[in-house]
């Protein structure tokens, strides 16, 4: 084989390599983005559960308050 062939093969290799490792850099990007995009989304919905069920309690509480307040005639 020629040295001329040899570096042919040589830069085709390297420009292989090169893009190869470009897609994996991109993919992994893509991946990193939609695991972050997954994880908001989760952190949100953990969040308004957490929010709706302190809210059905303040509400809860406020009733038994209500009923306690009543019962012992501060409220009428």
């Amino acid at each position: 084989m020629s040295g001329k062939n040899f570096h042919g093969l040589k830069e085709q290799a390297e420009g292989a390599t090169k893009d190869a490792a470009n897609t994996l850099g991109q993919a992994t990007q893509d991946a990193v983005n939609q695991i972050a995009d997954a994880s908001q989304k989760a952190i949100d919905k953990a969040a308004k559960t957490v929010q709706d069920g302190v809210e059905k309690a303040t509400g809860q509480a406020s009733e038994v308050m209500a009923g306690l307040a009543k019962k012992s005639g501060f409220k009428k």
